[in-house]
């Protein structure tokens, strides 16, 4: 146990995480049954210094940089405080099959036969070929967006700033990041992600109107794949709530009870402000889409520990690839 001798240094996020270089030196498993089983390495890094950065009793923003030590220990707390925003404000998980996290600015997804008859598992007889699934490397690569806020502050003006209030700012950094994923994801998933694979568009029976034959129509399409998750723009959720098969009773005491809502064929039914007017994107979250990750939240570390804030990018570089092309949809209203 000696999370109190460790020399914290700038080198430690030169892998990324500051987490994980502490967590080699000072191992969370030596600390079980004892008071502080429970804290990763940086947080008993904060214990060490005394800081404390949340609740009604949280230190000031300038309680970091009492020493050359402790101020190492910063940017891992505006990156954690990004995180915790992002979090929150995060619709992805909802939508995304599967995440791949790369260390590198290029990379190929893979591919399989669209083919229907190529996907139907035949009877073989003895001694007979066996259909194949060919799966390949997608010729596209693909694109990576970095999002970001520049954090641009006097330290002057908020060193004597609590740090439970410096992290609300930080953490609208952390939503204003996800809403902008999300907006790459709905792209990808509408347009396509560079493989000629735009999603199929069907239209309403009436234009302008949205009637429950359209979802019902909607959700027979998508066999074999399940249409289990619906993507809306505010004015169709609109749309959506005012149908009389979702004002019943018994729906209406429980969206005004709990803001739960019964959804159009049990789908999961998000509302997303990124969407076009007019449209729902529906999709098997299963087998749809594929994020991909370089990293996670990246801080200008040097700056935020020697220059005390002043001006610093924050920002997650990340992409979208579709998985099985007909497993997103969208149906214009």
């Amino acid at each position: 146990m000696n999370y109190d001798n460790i020399r914290l240094e700038k080198g430690l996020y030169c892998n990324g995480s500051i987490t994980g270089a502490l967590e080699k030196e000072d191992p969370s498993a030596q600390y079980k049954g004892t008071s502080l089983e429970g804290l990763d390495a940086y947080e008993r890094q904060l214990k060490r210094f005394n800081i404390r950065v949340s609740g009604p009793g949280s230190d000031t923003v300038e309680k970091f940089f009492k020493t050359t030590d402790s101020a190492v220990l910063f940017p891992e707390y505006v990156a954690r405080a990004v995180r915790q925003g992002m979090e929150q404000a995060d619709i992805l998980p909802r939508i995304v099959a599967a995440t791949t996290v790369i260390d590198s600015s290029d990379y190929r997804t893979i591919t399989s036969d669209p083919d229907e008859d190529k996907k139907e598992l035949k009877n073989v007889a003895e001694g007979a070929f066996i259909p194949e699934t060919r799966v390949s490397v997608k010729s596209s690569l693909v694109t990576l967006n970095k999002r970001g806020r520049m954090l641009v502050a006097s330290y002057e003006a908020v060193r004597r700033q609590r740090l439970d209030l410096f992290t609300v700012t930080l953490r609208q950094i952390g939503a204003y990041i996800a809403r902008s994923q999300l907006k790459d994801a709905v792209g990808v998933l509408v347009s396509g992600d560079g493989s000629g694979n735009a999603a199929a568009v069907t239209n309403t029976a009436v234009s302008g109107t949205l009637a429950y034959t359209d979802l019902a129509a909607f959700w027979n399409s998508f066999d074999p794949y399940e249409l289990n998750t619906l993507l809306v723009s505010p004015d169709v959720m609109q749309k959506v709530l005012e149908m009389a098969e979702f004002r019943d009773a018994a729906a209406g005491l429980n969206f005004h009870a709990t803001g739960r809502m019964i959804t159009p064929m049990g789908a999961s039914l998000i509302k997303a402000g990124c969407v076009a007017p007019g449209t729902v994107i529906g999709l098997d979250r299963s087998c749809a889409l594929e994020m991909v990750r370089c990293g996670g939240i990246t801080t200008e570390y040097d700056k935020l520990i020697d220059r005390q804030l002043e001006r610093a990018a924050i920002t997650c570089t990340a992409g979208f690839s579709k998985i099985f092309d007909p497993a997103s949809k969208i149906l214009s209203v």
